[in-house]
C-alpha cells in the first residue's frame, strides 16, 4: 500500500500553474494621480479611501474656501454614493465606509472655517421613543443626514415626549424623526402625535421609522390625526430625500401631505390582547398529546457564565449575519451561488475578524430552568415543585382560524390528569458589547459600529441556539438533533423555543413572569418599562419539547 503522504507532484511546477494567469500589480502606481482637485476628493468619497485624504484636501484647499470644498465637492461625493446605493450598485457597509471619509475630511477642515450662520442644509432631532432600547436604524439615519450637509441632534433612546420636544425647541430643529422597532412603539409614536397635537406644535414636520412600521399605517391611520405634516422613511436614503425636500422648500412650496379623512378609525391594532384571541370556546387545534414526558431535569433555577466563545460563534447563523445585520443584498446581476461565493471571500474574513475582536468584549452568561405545567384551554399553568400548587399562568393567544393553533395545546391539559414539563431560558453576551459599539460610533468608525452591533445580536441569538440544545439534551432527546448546523438553523429538531413578542407569543407583558421565574438580574438582565430585555443582545424562551412544536403566526 503506497505511502499517502508521499508527493507524487513537483510542488513548484503545481504553483506556477496556479498564478500562471495572475498578472501583477504594480503597487507604486498612485490611483490619484491622473485625477483633478475635485476628482480627488471625489474618489475618496465614494470609494471609501482614508489613504492621504489630509494631503488632497490641503491641495484643494489652494483654490477652494474649506466651505466650498465641502458642499460643492465632497457632498456631491456622497450624492453619488446615495445614488449608488439605491440602485444597488453598493452594500451598506461601504456607504458607511464613505461616511467615515466624509467625516474625517470635514473634521480636517472645520478649524480652518468660521461658524456660518444658515451653510447647514437643515436639521433633524433624532430620538428612539419611550420604552423601546433599539437605536441601530436611528444610528445609521444620523451617520447618513450628518454627512450629507445636515445638523443631527440625536438624543438617543427611551427618549420621553416630554424631552423630545424640549431638546427639538432648545436646539431649534426644523424637524422631528422618530424611531422605534416594537409594534408597541408605533402607538407611543401615535400618542406622541397627539400631544404635540394638544400643546400646538404641529409646525413641526415628523418622519417616522422602524422596523413595526408600515407606510400605510403612516400615510393613512397617524397623517389622519396629525395636524401637522407626517411621513414615513423605510430607510435612512428615503429620510435624506424627505430632508433634501423639507429643508428647501419655501412657503409657496412646501412637502405635501396626503389629505386627511375628517374622521377615521385607527386600524393598526397591537397583536397583543386582542380578546377575539384569547376566547376559548372549547375549539382547539388537532394537536395530540406528545408520545412521552420527558423526565424533568431538575425543578427551578440555574445559571451559567462560562462557555468558550469561539464555540458559540460557530452556532451564528451567517445568513443572518452577513445578509441581515451587515445588509450585504445580493446584486441584481449576481445569481445566489455568485453571491454566495462573493460573500465567503469578502464579508467572511470579516466575520472571523470580528470574533477574535470581539472575544473578550462578549460576557456570555444564562439562567434556565423547567417546572410542572398544565395546560387549561389557552392558557397554560405553572405548578409549583409539589407539581399541584399553581404558581402563576400564562394566556397565550389562539388562531382564529385554520388550524386554530395555540402554545398551550402542546402540553398535557388538567382534564388528563397527567402532569407536563415547560422549559425557560433567557440569555445574554452582556452590556460591555452595548459600550463598545456605542464608542466606535461617536469615534465616528460607522462601519465598525455596524458590525459589532450585528455581531452582538447574533452572538446572543447562536447562544440561545446553543443553550436550547443542550436543553433538549438534558430533557433526553438532544440524540436526535442533525449534525449540521444549517439545519438547526431551519429548527429541524424536536420542539422549539419560542420567544415573547414574536408570532406565537406576541405578548410582551409576559416577559414579566418570565423574568419572575428565572430571575436575571444576577447576570445582568433586566427589563424596561416597556417589557423589553436589556442590554439589548440578550434574548428569552419558553422552550417546548412537543414533537409538532413548530414555529406560527397567531394571525
Amino acid at each position: 500500500m503506497p505511502d499517502e503522504r508521499e508527493v507524487i507532484y513537483d510542488p513548484l511546477i503545481e504553483l506556477m500553474a496556479r498564478f500562471e494567469n495572475v498578472k501583477a500589480v504594480d503597487t507604486s502606481v498612485d490611483p490619484f494621480a491622473e485625477l483633478s482637485a475635485e476628482d480627488r476628493l471625489k474618489k475618496h468619497i465614494i470609494e471609501g479611501i482614508k489613504k492621504s485624504l489630509d494631503a488632497h484636501l490641503d491641495d484643494a484647499l489652494k483654490t477652494y474656501e474649506p466651505l466650498a470644498i465641502i458642499n460643492d465637492i465632497l457632498l456631491d461625493g456622497m450624492k453619488t454614493v446615495g445614488e449608488l446605493f439605491g440602485a444597488g450598485k453598493m452594500q451598506l457597509p461601504f456607504v458607511l465606509q464613505s461616511a467615515e471619509v466624509m467625516k474625517a475630511a470635514v473634521r480636517h477642515l472645520e478649524p480652518l472655517m468660521e461658524k456660518v450662520e444658515g451653510s447647514e442644509k437643515g436639521s433633524i432631532l433624532l430620538a428612539t421613543v419611550a420604552g423601546d432600547v433599539h437605536d441601530i436604524g436611528k444610528n445609521l439615519v444620523d451617520i447618513i443626514l450628518s454627512n450629507n450637509g445636515y445638523r443631527v441632534v440625536n438624543i438617543g433612546i427611551k427618549q420621553p415626549i416630554n424631552n423630545i420636544l424640549s431638546e427639538a425647541e432648545v436646539n431649534n430643529c426644523q424637524v422631528i424623526g422618530l424611531s422605534g422597532l416594537l409594534v408597541k412603539s408605533t402607538l407611543v409614536m401615535r400618542d406622541n402625535l397627539l400631544e404635540m397635537n394638544a400643546r400646538n406644535l404641529q409646525h413641526y414636520p415628523v418622519i417616522l421609522g422602524g422596523a413595526a412600521l408600515t407606510r400605510g399605517y403612516v400615510e393613512e391611520d397617524l397623517r389622519s390625526i396629525y395636524n401637522g405634516r407626517v411621513f414615513y422613511a423605510q430607510d435612512a436614503f428615503e429620510g435624506l430625500h424627505l430632508m433634501g425636500e423639507l429643508c428647501s422648500e419655501t412657503a409657496e412650496n412646501p412637502v405635501k401631505a396626503e389629505p386627511k379623512a375628517q374622521v377615521r378609525v385607527l386600524s393598526h391594532r397591537l397583536p397583543d390582547r386582542d380578546p377575539e384571541l384569547y376566547v376559548f370556546d372549547g375549539t382547539k387545534s388537532a394537536i395530540e398529546p406528545a408520545e412521552t414526558v420527558p423526565d424533568i431535569p431538575f425543578y427551578g433555577v440555574k445559571k451559567r457564565t462560562d462557555f468558550d466563545i469561539f464555540e458559540l460563534y460557530q452556532y451564528i447563523n451567517p445568513v443572518a449575519l452577513f445578509r441581515g445585520q451587515w445588509q450585504y443584498k445580493k446584486p441584481e446581476d449576481l445569481t445566489n451561488p455568485q453571491f454566495t461565493a462573493w460573500l465567503e471571500e469578502n464579508v467572511r474574513p470579516i466575520f472571523v475578524r470580528k470574533q477574535r475582536e470581539l472575544a473578550n468584549i462578549m460576557k456570555p452568561a444564562v439562567k434556565w430552568g423547567y417546572f410542572y405545567c398544565q395546560s387549561e384551554g389557552n392558557d397554560l399553568i405553572i405548578l409549583q415543585e409539589d407539581a399541584k400548587s399553581e404558581r402563576c399562568r400564562f394566556q397565550f393567544p389562539r388562531q382564529r382560524d385554520g388550524k386554530r393553533l395555540c402554545l398551550s395545546d402542546f402540553f398535557r391539559s388538567t382534564e388528563s390528569g397527567e402532569v407536563d414539563v415547560v422549559g425557560f431560558s433567557i440569555v445574554t453576551v452582556g452590556g460591555e458589547v452595548s459600550e463598545h459599539e456605542r464608542n466606535q460610533f461617536a469615534d465616528g468608525d460607522f462601519q465598525e459600529y455596524l458590525y459589532t452591533h450585528g455581531m452582538g445580536v447574533e452572538t446572543a441569538e447562536a447562544l440561545a441556539e446553543y443553550w436550547h440544545k443542550s436543553m433538549r439534551h438534558e430533557m433526553g432527546f438532544g440524540h436526535n438533533d442533525p449534525e449540521d448546523k444549517r439545519l438547526l438553523f431551519a429548527a429541524r429538531y424536536q420542539g422549539s423555543r419560542y420567544s415573547f413578542g414574536y408570532p406565537a407569543c406576541p405578548n410582551l407583558e409576559d416577559q414579566s413572569m418570565l423574568m419572575e421565574l428565572l430571575q436575571p438580574e444576577d447576570i445582568g438582565i433586566k427589563l424596561s418599562e416597556e417589557f423589553m430585555l436589556e442590554p439589548e443582545q440578550s434574548t428569552s424562551a419558553i422552550i417546548v419539547h412537543h414533537p409538532a412544536a413548530k414555529y406560527f403566526n397567531i394571525k
